[in-house]
């Protein structure tokens, strides 16, 4: 699996009804999530709207596009896509910025051994 780990700016004066979104998600949008090999996905917000995204994949690509076949998915991006700065016309779920992992505790102990 791979760990995908990511970085969106909240609109400040979005902060509040992006934790209300997000505290009750659609039903349709988490089943269509699993489906498309997002696992362990959890998401963190910083009270000046720094969100970081994590979640574990067989490929990103493939997940994105799965996402992609999902009608729900559509329609969420859409509500989503106006709580964030600086996306450039790309939608929350592809408008990401990636982080890159420079450590894993697991990794560097199965290393070990």
């Amino acid at each position: 699996m791979r760990r995908v780990c990511f970085q969106l700016q909240v609109k400040p004066d979005r902060i509040d009804e992006y934790r209300r979104r997000h505290a009750a998600v659609w039903p349709e949008m988490l089943r269509a999530l699993k489906r498309s090999g997002w696992h362990d996905y959890s998401l963190f917000l910083r009270p000046d709207g720094l969100l970081i995204g994590y979640f574990l994949c067989e490929s990103l690509e493939a997940a994105q596009a799965a996402m992609e076949d999902e009608e729900v998915n559509a329609r969420w991006q859409a509500e989503m896509g106006e709580f964030f700065v600086a996306l450039d016309g790309a939608r929350p779920d592809t408008g990401f910025v990636e982080l890159e992992e420079v450590f894993h505790l697991e990794d560097q102990l199965d290393a070990l051994e």
